[in-house]
């Protein structure tokens, strides 16, 4: 018997739990899951389960199978690295099949009770008696109007003797000839004649497994009325279910021509009974061939079928099988499945994952847009980049995206499941800087006194590091920056001992590097330190084709924060967005969308060109002047005018915010502030 190990303690979870328990070949070992009182959790309890909040808990020698029933793909891979080889890991999407199956399951046997249930209702409703032996001629089935006619009750007679209730009874007699008998008259031991037909029962394999009698009590053939209207209320009763189905359900003869449609039928493909009554079984088809037909062709039934039906062209899902009679074909039903919610709930499943992405500030190469083929190449280095353990420099402009590639490398990396730390060099100050990245003793830094701090290093140890404008680094700070990537060791500011540290750098600039190597403003060795796998991030303006796209994920991750749910971008606001080159690229387009989604009404749905501030779409880069749109409010052409200010001082000192800061003689805290509010980071 193996052992099973069930992770996650939700729905799922407890549908596995439940039907692993009915099983004589699977053990389960136990149930994990944070929540103390997930479902599962409590019901492995009950049965003496053993449970836990961690996987690890549990003895991995002793697990054999693996169910990972969370949905998280992450865990699925820790799960594959942390169990040995022969355990076998069932990851998510799996165990959400199985957990579908097992669902399906329960459906078909609830189902099959209700048509056990019916078929026993209309095994008692018939008037005729029936009894069955087997083949000690003990009784094993009797209906109601057996027992009547005998005088007895159901329960009694089930397996007793047949001769203790009717002591002429032929039937061990026909199961020891195998012969049938029609219509013989018996007199039962209540005095009552009946008429009697009996048969033998024959196995698949051909062996007889016992004897039945079908008999009527010829006393009560005014009975015959009340049986033709039960038979009446069967029908209508049938034609009530059928016309209440949500699923349209359609009936053709054996010709192929229709009989019945019901108004579910109607509804989803837009015909009308008229026109599919007496028709072809193709006359309701718009693309695809007709199952009906099939079905009547082949005689077997078609499943899962998508076709589209009506004027329409509605996209459905058939499933059709053959009506057979008396081994003849009297013609074939269908059932028509709307697909339209279930794409609707594909859709709504895909911004799901897409918000949890947001919600964990988890960025992969899956959320990276990029169909040109500069950001192709870009898209490739970096892959390449996340297998090895090479230090790599983002380059590109502000707002390209350069810290969005630095977390898919680390999530693609071996380093994954380890610290990612992000550090912007340029908004701290140097000496603030230098006790973040590389921490300090008791006692060495004036003015606090007590206490010491863990640098970043050494919190980013076994993960990734992210110096971001890593171009804006002090000559000191360069120089202890070198010594981390050649001795793979930190010092603590007043330490004397080296801290030995494993961390990978990832480092972006949007800076003219080499420049700043002429002008010995970065360290020669340094710079080849880092450059050994550069990778250039291609500004907007040279993959507007990607705009489109961008502006789809762009707008789930606004909806989210501003509560709304718009939906599209009409094509005119899409061709102003291509015709700017965005100068603030990504982060720009960003601040645009936001600006325009704040002046929507609540129950917008559509983003068009009169939302879009074109105030903000009116800088001259050329020839680095300010268009200013007279019938604006004042408050937009003054911030029309300050970042065409701002814009100008970064292109004067490329990009260079320190020195854009003191030539405007603002705060670097005060710049930063501005370049993100008019998305020109």
């Amino acid at each position: 018997m193996q052992n099973v190990l069930i992770i996650g303690g939700g729905v799922g979870g407890s549908a596995i739990l439940n039907a692993l328990m009915e099983t004589d070949y699977l053990h389960v070992y136990g149930v994990v899951d944070l929540n103390p009182n997930a479902s599962a959790i409590k019901t492995a309890a009950s049965r003496g389960i053993p449970t836990a909040e961690d996987y690890a808990k549990f003895d991995k020698q002793q697990v054999d199978i693996v169910f990972n029933v969370t949905g998280s793909d992450q865990l699925y891979q820790e799960l594959k690295d942390y169990y040995l080889e022969k355990t076998v890991v069932i990851p998510g999407s799996l165990a959400n099949v199985f957990v579908r199956l097992l669902e399906e399951k329960e459906h078909f046997i609830t189902q099959l009770s209700k048509d056990s249930h019916r078929e026993k209702i209309i095994f008692n409703s018939i008037e005729e008696g029936m009894i069955g032996i087997d083949k000690t001629s003990r009784i094993t089935f009797i209906n109601k109007s057996a027992a009547r006619m005998l005088g007895v009750q159901v329960e009694e007679t089930i397996g007793r003797h047949i001769h203790e209730f009717i002591s002429l009874s032929e039937l061990p007699r026909i199961y020891e000839t195998g012969r049938i008998e029609l219509n013989k008259e018996l007199e039962l031991m209540n005095g009552a004649t009946i008429v009697t037909s009996r048969f033998p029962m024959i196995d698949e394999n051909g062996e007889t497994i016992g004897a039945f009698a079908v008999f009527k009590d010829i006393t009560e053939v005014v009975s015959l009325a009340e049986e033709i209207t039960d038979l009446k209320e069967i029908q209508t009763m049938l034609e009530a279910i059928i016309q209440s189905s949500d699923d349209a359900i359609s009936v053709v003869d054996e010709k192929g021509n229709g009989l019945l449609v019901n108004p579910a039928y109607t509804r989803i493909t837009g015909l009308q009974m008229e026109d599919v009554i007496g028709q072809p079984a193709s006359a309701d088809i718009s693309e695809g061939e007709s199952m009906h037909l099939k079905a009547l062709q082949t005689r077997k039934p078609v499943r899962g079928v998508n076709l589209k039906v009506g004027p329409s062209n509605r996209e459905v899902i058939v499933n059709v099988a053959p009506i057979i009679v008396d081994n003849k074909l009297k013609g074939s039903v269908g059932v028509i499945h709307d697909t339209t919610e279930i794409r609707s709930l594909m859709k709504e499943l895909d911004r799901a994952r897409s918000i949890i992405r947001t919600l964990e500030s988890k960025y992969t190469f899956d959320d990276i847009i990029g169909l040109s083929s500069e950001m192709q190449l870009s898209l490739q280095q970096a892959k390449l980049a996340a297998q090895t353990l090479v230090t790599v420099l983002l380059r590109g402009e502000s707002g390209t995206g350069k810290e969005l590639f630095a977390h898919a490398i680390h999530s693609a990396s071996e380093r994954k499941f380890n610290k990612f730390v992000r550090v912007n060099c340029a908004a701290l100050s140097e000496e603030l800087l230098e006790s973040e990245l590389f921490g300090y003793e008791e006692g060495a830094i004036p003015g606090i006194k007590t206490g010491e701090k863990r640098g970043l290093f050494e919190e980013a140890n076994n993960g990734s590091i992210f110096l971001d404008e890593i171009g804006e680094l002090s000559s000191s700070l360069q120089s202890k920056l070198l010594r981390v990537l050649q001795e793979h060791e930190t010092l603590r500011i007043g330490g004397g001992k080296p801290i030995p540290v494993n961390v990978r750098v990832i480092a972006s600039t949007n800076a003219n590097m080499e420049k700043a190597l002429l002008d010995g403003k970065f360290r020669e060795d340094l710079y080849y330190r880092l450059n050994r796998m550069p990778i250039l991030i291609p500004p907007l303006r040279n993959r507007k084709q990607d705009i489109p796209r961008i502006v789809e994920r762009l707008l789930l991750k606004l909806n989210q924060e501003y509560g709304r749910s718009v939906e599209s971008v009409s094509d005119k606001a899409l061709q102003y967005l291509r015709v700017y080159d965005w100068p603030g690229n990504v982060r720009e387009l960003e601040n645009v969308l936001s600006r325009a989604m704040i002046f929507m009404q609540m129950n917008d749905k559509v983003l068009t060109e009169e939302h879009i501030p074109l105030n903000m779409l009116k800088v001259a880069e050329a020839k680095n002047e300010v268009v200013i749109q007279s019938s604006a409010p004042l408050q937009e052409q003054l911030d029309t005018v300050e970042r065409g200010i701002l814009h100008r001082a970064l292109q004067q000192y490329n990009g260079n915010k320190s020195k854009t800061a003191k030539q405007l003689e603002i705060s670097l805290r005060t710049l930063y502030y501005k370049l993100e509010k008019y998305g020109l980071m």
